[in-house]
């Protein structure tokens, strides 16, 4: 199959499912200092050749977000995945979830501006984070703006912006903190074990687009690996003019070069295989408005499709890798959503994913879903990848049923 040029995909992005000669998280430049006090435990990590172990199954997430979401059960997996390390901090117990207006940043603290090299993104237009403040050692604010129009997160409907703008600006987010505040090195490989998010929809609107978006983030479950970071859980609230957005939460794991190496070894030399794309649904089935966005294609029965990869794609594939990202997963699970309750627009209000395996490239990987309507107005889809007879990821998402208006004749 040919690829996609650069006049076809409109978006001056890479040749679709070419050679590719380098993997995600490349060597960046070197990242910027922050220049707020820092205790000894966040200085540079030494060079460290611990292998860290593939994504698994996630911990319980927050109270708060797993009662407003059913997290998905888990089907058999012929692959079993290494456990994820225990949770152990290097201070106190862990922090409660943000309390805004609690805290405030000490005198004179800094504010530092984000970057695309830490936020991981090839351009500005794709940083959602602006800048930040330490208030504690774990505790942090954040400044955010989610523009109206933007080539992949835009518009939900003609009210509303996209809730997945919510899960990629704490993912953006948290590895702005694991780079600046955590000592994290510019070329460290990230893994997601879990997300969810809770939004309130209503108050998602496009008309409140030019406000700025102010972020209280808790960081928990700090593990290190000498004295840089092996993994931590980030725990955020999102507010836009005083009001309520959203509360979200996911948990990072970081390996190095040389461990990712070790532990992706014999996939890494798949990188030269281009990956067939596959022909899309049609974009209006997945809620999408550009056939380039889709991420799923037929398959052989209802409710069940074929995951689309297309890696020139040039938001969900900024640069070259050798898995499927995190986030093609989860806008896969939106999609699949969306199509399977064939709701016009699905505004999740609340979204939980749980990563098992990294899902490769050259493997066909299933998305299956189920429908439930459990609650009067609101349907909830479980989502579920699976590749060479393993589960890669599981979701649950929940959206409202539009309310019908009612005839004045």
């Amino acid at each position: 199959m040919s690829a996609l040029t650069e006049d076809q995909t409109g978006r001056g992005g890479r040749p679709a499912n070419g050679t590719a000669t380098t993997v995600e998280n490349p060597p960046h430049p070197a990242v910027p200092r922050q220049t707020a006090p820092r205790s000894p435990a966040t200085e540079e990590p030494t060079p460290s050749t611990t292998v860290s172990k593939e994504p698994a199954s996630s911990a319980t997430v927050s109270e708060e977000l797993a009662s407003s979401a059913t997290a998905p059960e888990k089907p058999p997996s012929s692959a079993t995945a290494p456990e994820k390390p225990a949770s152990s901090t290097t201070g106190p117990e862990d922090p409660p979830p943000p309390v805004p207006g609690t805290d405030h940043p000490a005198p004179h603290s800094p504010t530092t501006a984000v970057t695309t090299e830490l936020a991981h993104r090839t351009t500005e237009t794709d940083v959602f984070p602006a800048r930040w403040t330490r208030i504690s050692d774990t505790r942090f604010r954040f400044t955010a703006h989610w523009p109206a129009t933007h080539p992949f997160f835009g518009p939900a409907d003609d009210r509303h912006q996209d809730p997945m703008i919510v899960g990629e600006t704490l993912r953006q987010a948290s590895m702005v903190l694991a780079h600046a505040e955590f000592g994290a090195p510019a070329d460290t490989h990230f893994v997601m074990w879990d997300l969810a998010v809770s939004v309130d929809t209503t108050a998602l609107l496009l008309a409140d687009a030019a406000e700025p978006v102010e972020i209280d983030v808790v960081c928990s479950e700090i593990r290190r690996r000498g004295r840089g970071l092996r993994s931590m859980r980030t725990t955020m609230e999102f507010r836009r003019a005083g009001r309520f957005v959203a509360r979200g939460t996911g948990s990072t794991g970081c390996t190095s070069p040389r461990a990712y190496r070790r532990l992706r070894e014999g996939r890494l030399n798949a990188l030269n295989t281009p990956v067939p794309l596959l022909a899309g649904i049609a974009p209006q089935a997945a809620g999408r408005s550009c056939a380039e966005d889709v991420v799923l294609a037929p398959a052989d029965r209802p409710g069940v499709w074929n995951l689309r990869i297309d890696t020139g794609h040039p938001v969900l594939f900024p640069r070259p890798n050798d898995h499927v990202p995190g986030m093609v997963l989860f806008e896969a699970a939106r999609q699949a959503a969306t199509a399977a309750s064939g709701l016009r627009p699905f505004l999740p209000g609340t979204l939980t994913a749980e990563f098992a395996h990294y899902a490769e490239l050259h493997s066909p990987c299933r998305i299956e879903t189920e429908v439930f309507d459990e609650r009067p107005g609101e349907v909830t889809v479980r989502v579920w990848g699976r590749q060479d007879g393993a589960s890669v990821f599981t979701a649950s998402l929940t959206s409202a049923r539009p309310s019908r208006v009612r005839s004045q004749s």
